[in-house]
């Protein structure tokens, strides 16, 4: 190889390492806000109920936390719902955890505001079995313990109606899921279903 050869080989090794870095760089870069829809659930659309009923979701991360707003429209009136954070956005639905409550207004609408970890960071963990209270015991009993379980990514929404009873009267099934505080629900009324159940929305987020 002569020298000019050898500076242009140089040259272009300097290039690509510059590039290789410039992709790495990129694929670590944070993402701080996103906006997605929850549609309605497939049991809403197997049942044909809740026709329309959908959410606006938008995640700004904070850094060491994020602030999600839900405003939600077309549901029925003047009725709790249950927003939970969960595995995959159709039964069986995975690790899930309680966020907090929707409630509607007299046109259906609903707003929440809820301020927690909801990013690529979203899990939970049992590194070993432990006892658990049970505070309820109908009629969906509390577990007395946990089983044990390695990191799991919880990364989709799913959105509860509170009570069998509100389900029914909007045309849904009446079956009880243990989606609200003391294991009593309805079923689920929203969702992030149109995501991967692998690659839900709140992965976007990347403090």
């Amino acid at each position: 190889m002569n020298g000019k050869t050898r500076l242009v080989a140089i040259a272009g090794a300097a290039v690509l390492a510059a590039g290789g870095a410039g992709v790495a760089v990129a694929a670590q870069a944070s993402t701080p806000q996103t906006s997605f829809h929850m549609l309605r659930s497939a049991t809403a659309v197997g049942a044909n109920c809740l026709r329309g009923a959908e959410a606006d979701v938008t995640i700004k991360s904070q850094g060491p936390e994020e602030v999600m707003t839900v405003k939600a429209e077309r549901l029925p009136r003047n009725t709790d719902f249950d927003l939970f954070v969960i595995q995959v956005p159709n039964a069986p639905f995975g690790m899930s955890w309680y966020q907090g409550d929707l409630q509607t207004d007299g046109h259906g609408r609903a707003e929440g505001r809820f301020i927690g970890r909801f990013s690529i960071e979203t899990f939970s963990v049992a590194p070993g079995t432990a006892p658990a209270p049970v505070v309820h015991h109908s009629p969906i009993p509390d577990a007395s313990s946990n089983p044990a379980t390695a990191p799991v990514h919880q990364y989709h929404l799913g959105l509860w109606f509170n009570s069998p009873a509100d389900a029914v009267a909007a045309g849904c099934p009446g079956t009880v899921t243990p989606f609200n505080g003391d294991h009593s629900a309805g079923v689920q009324a929203l969702s992030t279903r149109q995501f991967r159940d692998d690659h839900g929305p709140l992965h976007r987020i990347r403090p």
